[in-house]
């Protein structure tokens, strides 16, 4: 009996290894014009822009035969991809490994914890210095005391330039090298940190406070990007401006490039409340998809996880942007200007107003991971409609244009959330009527990056799966 038992198993194990070895050998890795076909196929079926490109028309190719040798003239799907874009077109993108966008969005990505800008020299000599906008929690950049306003010029010791920066602070460790502004010079002060890139779970809700000035309670909440597995951090934070009793609200997009639609459509449902079930956006398709896909955004009273949204029903709100500020930020005051007194404080903002969603290499329409191609790790990011707000304003490609203009001065920031910070204090003013500070006679210099760039998702306004 032990003898036809283990015979048995022998065989069920022989039988497993075959059926596993035969799955595993129907497995292929993709050819780039597998993975050709597969950008095709998408963006003829859902971009935008699609009318602009004569080649993603229906009728383009007579033959499928003419069609595969369309796409054997390119030499990579990069290639590809960059060809059938709409020359209108800034935010369509294509990702090798999907993971990384996936970790992204999720709020997961490669962080040492510094976010900053990067400028030109006023001297036209191209040199570019960098200075810290904030520093993230438990990092290195935390750890080693840098704090929001910090200058640095050089990283390993090399001078930044416009032709150096990507590939110098690109890297997973860098050391830079902090120095002090005389109003015409840079000084390096002979102190570097080396800063050191984990992978970094950010929430998003990066500050939230109530103020009190003079008896009167302002929420200030500085959100970061509208990462959706972080919405009931950002229902909690309302719960406790409801609970201080806020009766005015300053929300800090300034250096927000965008994420989520369905969290923007709450975070505009927080502010307000009174308007569930109304149209806080409108979508626009390409021709062909307009009938079948376009559905109104809604003011919601539930986030994703089904919990009831802390509204504030306010009649105003105040809304503090830079350039930086984009796509569903840019969505959060479009969508609101038409119901209640939306006050920008700041800059123009980036002027981004379609949105888009994860594409696989699976069947139309879903395109969705769970039937994802095995053989290839590619995924588009196109944009596939825009949005307009309830009374059809959209197409603001140069941006959004501020109420109380007042730009950033490198050179003095002030901290995030303090009542004198100048656009904070800005906003403050406004709604308590009382005085500020006028800052005069500071330089505007021209920004050329910053840290958002290595991000795959600045910019993005992501439509999330149902």
């Amino acid at each position: 009996m032990k003898i036809r038992i283990l015979v048995l198993l022998l065989t069920i194990s022989v039988s497993l290894s075959s059926c596993f070895k035969d799955m595993d050998d129907t497995i292929h890795t993709a050819s780039a014009l597998d993975i050709q076909n597969f950008i095709y196929r998408g963006l003829n079926y859902y971009y935008l822009y699609k009318a602009d490109t004569p080649k993603l028309a229906n009728d383009a190719f007579a033959t499928n035969e003419e069609k595969e040798n369309f796409l054997s003239g390119f030499d990579s799907p990069e290639s590809l991809f960059d060809f059938l874009k709409s020359p209108q077109d800034r935010f369509s993108n294509l990702f090798p490994d999907y993971t990384v966008i996936e970790n992204a969005l999720g709020g997961v990505s490669m962080s040492n914890g510094m976010e900053f800008g990067l400028v030109y020299y006023p001297d036209n000599s191209r040199s570019v210095f960098g200075y810290v906008r904030y520093v993230l929690p438990n990092t290195d950049a935390e750890t080693h005391g840098l704090k929001r306003g910090d200058l640095f010029t050089t990283v390993n010791g090399t001078q930044l330039n416009e032709n150096n920066y990507s590939d110098l602070l690109d890297t997973e460790s860098y050391t830079i090298g902090l120095a002090d502004f005389d109003g015409t010079n840079f000084i390096l002060t002979g102190e570097t940190i080396q800063l050191n890139k984990i992978q970094y779970d950010e929430n998003p809700v990066h500050l939230s406070r109530t103020l009190d000035i003079n008896g009167q309670k302002i929420g200030y909440l500085m959100y970061t990007s509208f990462t959706r597995r972080y919405d009931s951090q950002l229902n909690s934070a309302f719960a406790q401006f409801k609970a201080e009793g806020v009766t005015d609200l300053v929300l800090d997009l300034r250096y927000n490039g965008g994420g989520s639609v369905e969290t923007a459509t709450d975070l505009a449902s927080m502010i307000t409340g009174q308007f569930n079930g109304e149209v806080f956006y409108q979508q626009f398709w390409n021709e062909d998809r307009q009938l079948e896909n376009a559905r109104d955004g809604l003011f919601d009273n539930t986030i994703s996880d089904g919990s009831s949204i802390n509204s504030l029903n306010l009649n105003r709100v105040y809304i503090l942007t830079t350039k930086r500020s984009a796509s569903a930020s840019e969505l959060v005051i479009n969508g609101l200007n038409p119901y209640i007194n939306t006050v920008q404080v700041g800059d123009t903002t980036t002027g981004k107003f379609q949105a888009s969603f994860l594409m696989y290499d699976a069947p139309a329409p879903q395109f969705s991971r769970q039937h994802a191609s095995p053989s290839h790790t590619y995924v588009m990011l196109p944009l596939v409609f825009k949005t307009a707000n309830k009374v059809g304003h959209t197409d603001f490609v140069d941006g959004l244009f501020p109420d109380i203009t007042l730009r950033e001065n490198y050179f003095n920031l002030g901290q995030l959330g303090n009542p004198d910070e100048p656009l904070l204090a800005a906003a403050l003013s406004e709604i308590t009527g009382l005085p500020r500070e006028q800052e005069r006679g500071f330089k505007q210099f021209k920004e050329i990056s910053g840290s958002e760039k290595s991000s795959p998702i600045n910019e993005i306004m992501l439509l999330d799966p149902k």
